[in-house]
């Protein structure tokens, strides 16, 4: 099996089998992501300027052929740096980003009220990990401390709260490192279907998706813990808080039409 989701060919990326996504013959949305957040974040060279927010716009299924990517910075300022991103397939725009990049700084240690979670452990790590798995999941529902370890398809059927842990198995591009930032982002693309997976599965497919960080993660985990979801008429909103292993980084939100026929990954069956 291949070792990356996309492989370099002159100016474009070409999908590795791994990178199919779980609606049909095209690719996932976390790889879009993250190859969009990927060429944002090369647009960046100042070590002191935050990855901050991150929005994808799925624009239409990307077929599992080569694409190309390529990145403007629309504002350069003294304390941020936005940078939008477009991806196209046979010179047609699929997908799209915007990245704001913020300066850091000191602030105010001053208490602002916020929302209480408590996430599971991460779980140990298995003795072997299949070589065909391109994301190891770990999912909870309802108690994240009582509740048992599970899989998305039987852990998240239910109208409770339910949480995750992701870790990329595999690189996004060649040989090169996951960065932090790149990290956050694939896993981000999971708000959508642990906000929008209810008593009867997954009904909804996400047209897009943001990732706030208020800081990069440490470690190779990213956990998500279900905020909210709201649907009406066939669209829906859900939100999700991000973590890594030392607490939480900042926040996802999918938005997502009605949508049957997802087809489980075998990361969401693997326990």
């Amino acid at each position: 099996m291949p070792s990356c989701f996309f492989v370099t060919d002159g100016k474009g990326y070409v999908p590795t089998a791994l990178a199919r996504g779980p609606w049909g013959p095209s690719l996932s949305g976390n790889y879009v992501g993250g190859l969009l957040g990927r060429t944002a974040e090369q647009a960046v060279d100042d070590v002191d300027l935050q990855p901050a927010r991150l929005t994808v716009d799925l624009l239409r299924p990307v077929a599992l052929q080569p694409v190309q990517v390529r990145s403007s910075v629309v504002r350069d300022g003294r304390r941020l740096r936005l940078v939008d991103t477009v991806m196209t397939q046979n010179d047609v725009i699929v997908a799209r980003s915007s990245a704001l990049f913020l300066r850091r700084g000191e602030h105010a240690e001053n208490a602002v009220w916020t929302t209480p979670i408590t996430m599971p452990a991460i779980p140990p790590e298995p003795d072997v990990v299949d070589d065909d798995l391109p994301m190891l999941l770990h999912s909870f529902g309802r108690d994240p401390v009582a509740g048992s370890r599970g899989v998305g398809v039987t852990e998240w059927r239910h109208d409770g709260q339910k949480f995750a842990w992701v870790r990329e198995t595999k690189l996004l591009v060649d040989d090169e490192p996951l960065s932090p930032f790149t990290r956050a982002v694939m896993a981000g693309d999971v708000t959508s279907s642990l906000t929008h997976w209810g008593t009867e599965g997954l009904q909804f497919i996400n047209a897009d998706y943001t990732v706030t960080l208020s800081r990069l993660p440490q470690g190779v985990y990213i956990g998500l813990a279900s905020v909210t979801h709201y649907r009406h008429a066939g669209v829906a909103t859900g939100v999700a808080t991000l973590f890594d292993e030392t607490g939480p980084i900042g926040s996802g939100m999918a938005t997502a039409l009605t949508n049957p026929g997802f087809t489980v990954p075998p990361s969401m069956v693997s326990n």
